[in-house]
């Protein structure tokens, strides 16, 4: 049984390094990466093909929802787009902060963390990427940095009991309530909140000096030190080359208002669980197509037009189910989670807790947030426990150490929509963000042990 855990854990390894290396390499393209990779290492490990099905099986059924509300949200707000909706969002966006990045990156930080309130991360990326995407390319802003501050502002608004870390940990202490476990670690989010919008006036810094020099090289227009009017004249034409306004808000501008109540409606439908957003987003489509384009000739061309954008990024996600179908179902996850518990010497029994806590970034790349949870916090929590160290500890350790890394991870569907609705890579995202949100996370967790969430 222990053989078979060390190869299940080699293999797993060179899988998951296989795939985030060649990625950040940009080797490998991530539909050819999820499916050839993993299938080869069940293979090897003597799965057959029909085992390799059932896997995929398992797999798309986590992922499918997402397939289906990406298709969806993609078409609804490029139909959106089409009807010009955005434009005069991102004008008065661009009028309130001034055209200042640093001011973008604080409302960035803020709305990724009022917007995660209901603690999906995709409703976060499907309602503010596509909002602040125009206003970041107009300021000749990096889209990562985008990702970056809405991913991060997310994972720490995430702490809260329906967000699903903690409901896990819950689950796996035996607590009595799940709110009563994130009672004990409100302070710790409370002062993270804060922490965010200072490190996104930090990285608002350093993303105008990087604009500046590109500006001084000839790479950029300069839109730092223009006139805020003159600003948005440029973005307006701009935005009619590329985006023209097509369908009946054209002739009649009023129907833009009945876009607005439609978006509107979706947000309180996806807020209240009243119905899922793949769902709402389906339902979307349909009244934004009838009440944008009533002729059907044009209904099919607009699909047409934003279907290659839609079904890339689809084909993408059901690819990743396949590469979490194989490392779930053949036990990969689970060994590779456990294997790096055993081999830490028992000496640092006492502190071990705090140590898996401060690898929980990067535990994120090489384990599913399941396999996380239900895998490696147990054996963790009983491990410290011999050393005295209380179970609850144990667990805010290693959410605060984990849970900051959530949008870091190819095991999250929710990135790689934030990936597509972004038009981004994840290879480059992974190699943007990974050391910023990593230390973010350790900053975190010695917060929390010195404000005793934490005991050592």
């Amino acid at each position: 049984m222990q053989h078979d855990s060390i190869w299940l854990t080699i293999v797993g390894l060179i899988i998951i390094i296989s795939i985030v290396g060649l990625l950040i390499a940009k080797r490998i393209s991530p539909v050819v990466g999820m499916i050839l990779i993993p299938s080869a290492g069940a293979l090897i490990l003597g799965h057959s093909i029909g085992d390799l099905v059932k896997y995929f099986n398992s797999g798309l059924d986590q992922v499918m929802s997402v397939v289906i509300m990406f298709i969806f949200a993609i078409i609804f707000f490029g139909l959106l787009t089409d009807a010009g909706l955005f434009k005069p969002l991102v004008k008065r966006l661009i009028l309130i902060t001034r055209g200042n990045v640093i001011i973008v990156c604080i409302m960035t930080a803020l709305i990724g963390t009022i917007i995660q309130l209901d603690g999906a991360g995709a409703t976060t990326f499907l309602l503010s990427i596509p909002a602040l995407l125009p206003l970041y390319k107009a300021l000749n802003m990096n889209k990562y940095l985008l990702i970056l501050l809405l991913g991060l502002s997310a994972s720490v608004m995430n702490m809260v009991p329906w967000g699903g870390p903690m409901a896990r940990t819950a689950s796996v202490l035996h607590a009595k309530s799940v709110n009563e476990l994130w009672y004990g670690v409100i302070p710790v989010q409370i002062v993270g909140i804060f922490l965010v919008l200072i490190f996104a006036v930090y990285l608002g810094f350093r993303e105008k000096r990087r604009i500046n020099r590109a500006v001084e090289k000839g790479e950029l227009e300069d839109t730092q030190h223009v006139d805020v009017h003159k600003l948005v004249e440029v973005y307006e034409r701009d935005q009619e080359v590329k985006f023209p306004v097509r369908g009946m808000a054209v002739k009649h501008p009023w129907v833009n208002w009945i876009n607005v109540i439609l978006t509107l409606a979706i947000i309180v439908i996806m807020l209240l669980n009243i119905a899922p957003p793949e769902f709402a987003f389906m339902i979307g489509v349909a009244i934004a197509l009838i009440v944008n384009f009533p002729d059907v000739d044009e209904q099919m061309n607009r699909l047409k037009a934003h279907a290659p954008n839609a079904l890339m990024m689809a084909a993408v996600i059901i690819a990743a189910g396949m590469f979490l179908g194989v490392l779930n179902e053949t036990g990969m996850l689970k060994a590779i989670a456990l294997t790096l518990i055993h081999i830490i010497p028992s000496s640092v029994g006492p502190y071990l807790h705090v140590i898996v806590g401060i690898f929980g970034v990067p535990l994120d790349l090489l384990t599913s947030t399941d396999a996380y949870y239900f895998a490696v916090l147990p054996i963790v929590e009983q491990t410290a426990g011999q050393f005295g160290v209380p179970s609850v500890s144990t667990a805010y350790s290693m959410v605060i150490g984990n849970i900051i890394g959530t949008f870091v991870s190819p095991f999250s569907p929710a990135l790689w929509l934030a990936i597509g609705l972004a038009e981004a890579n994840m290879g480059t995202y992974i190699k943007y963000a990974f050391f910023w949100i990593w230390g973010f996370a350790i900053v975190m967790l010695i917060i929390a042990i010195l404000m005793g969430v934490v005991t050592v």
